[in-house]
């Protein structure tokens, strides 16, 4: 979260979504959002959705690398067929 605050269940997510100014839940990011965390609440969906869908609003205007985590290179071991 951009300040520091983290979002552990459903309703500090809706509570974190009516805080924000005006602007920003317009956005089609948060739209998906919002009716990913209605589906969940009203339908009994899959809580997946809605963390789905907040991470990928709070993450909307980062680049795809610096939102993703960078991949651990391991090294590559060789064997020999006897």
């Amino acid at each position: 979260m951009p300040n520091g605050r983290s979002l552990v269940t459903l309703r500090d997510a809706a509570d974190f979504i009516t805080e924000m100014p005006r602007e920003d839940p317009e956005l089609t990011e948060w739209q998906a959002a919002i009716e990913a965390l209605i589906l969940v609440v009203e339908l009994d969906g899959p809580t997946m959705f809605a963390r789905i869908g907040v991470v990928r609003a709070l993450n909307a205007g980062r680049s795809v690398s610096s939102a993703m985590p960078r991949a651990r290179k391991k090294t590559v071991r060789k064997y020999r067929i006897a």
